[in-house]
Order: structure tokens, then C-alpha cells, then sequence
């Protein structure tokens, strides 16, 4: 248990659909602090580094022609087990698979169009936040419900 940070995007069709408010307000509601964020568009060389885990599967290429085809959210999330939380959070990946009141279970379209991605591990989230990140983007803060929460 503990403080953690970790990496969150919100996808290219998320941004396209106008959801980026809905997924921002139900990350916060949880209880979890964004400490940096960025619209930005994604190279290909930084979705080979994203995705380098999947180089060589059937859907390496749709995925990188996808997540590099519009604009995305990069998210550093911080609070309590983040990337526990955030994982169980999201839903599972497949979309049918994915329960209601998660975000991908309430907004996903497809596998691919599953609104967001999150970190699956501490080490991930490390490496991750450095693709999108420099340190001193990644910023420190009280939320008013920090003493309530921890």
C-alpha cells in the first residue's frame, strides 16, 4: 500500500467522441490526483516504445495506426495503490468482457476503441511516464480531500 504514480492515455476515439470530461471526472471522483496532463499526438516512434511489448502480435500495426491516427490525453495519475485502482477501474480490455460502471465497461466501442489505457504494473508506469513526461512536468499538490483519503 501506498502512494503511487502511474500512467494513464485516453485515446484517440476518446477524444473524438468529446469524452475527455466525463473519464477526467470519474478518475477524480475516485479519489485519484492528476499531477500532469498534455493533449499531444503520438509519434510513431513513441507508440513503438508504448506498445514495444505487443511488436510482433496480429494487431501491432492497427494498434500503432490507431493511437497515432488523432490526438490523445496523457495522464500522470497519482493516490493510494494507483495502478491497482486504476486497472480495476478502466475494466477489462475487451470490451465485451469489461463490466458496467468501469470506464471501458460505460464508454468502450470496440477492443481497440476502449477509451483508455493504463499502466499494468509500477515498472510500466515508470517507463511509460518517461515516453510522454519530462520530470519536472510531473507536479505536486494538495487536493482539499488528501487528509480525508490518506
Amino acid at each position: 500500500m501506498g502512494l503511487e504514480k502511474t500512467f494513464v492515455m485516453l485515446k484517440p476515439s476518446t477524444v473524438a467522441r468529446a469524452m475527455i470530461g466525463k473519464v477526467i471526472c470519474r478518475i477524480e471522483d475516485k479519489g485519484l490526483k492528476i499531477v500532469a496532463m498534455k493533449l499531444t499526438c503520438i509519434a510513431k516512434e513513441e507508440a513503438a516504445e508504448l506498445y514495444a511489448v505487443h511488436k510482433g502480435k496480429p494487431f501491432y500495426d492497427a494498434l500503432v495506426q490507431f493511437i497515432t491516427s488523432g490526438p490523445i490525453v496523457a495522464m500522470v495519475i497519482e493516490g493510494d495503490e494507483a495502478v491497482k485502482v486504476m486497472r480495476k477501474f478502466i475494466g477489462a480490455t475487451n470490451s465485451k468482457e469489461a463490466e458496467a460502471g468501469t470506464i471501458r465497461g460505460d464508454f468502450a466501442l470496440s477492443n481497440q476503441k476502449n477509451v483508455i489505457h493504463a499502466s499494468d504494473s509500477v515498472e510500466n508506469a515508470k517507463m511509460e511516464m518517461e515516453i510522454f513526461f519530462a520530470p519536472e512536468e510531473i507536479l505536486s499538490y494538495k487536493r482539499a480531500d488528501d487528509n480525508w483519503i490518506y
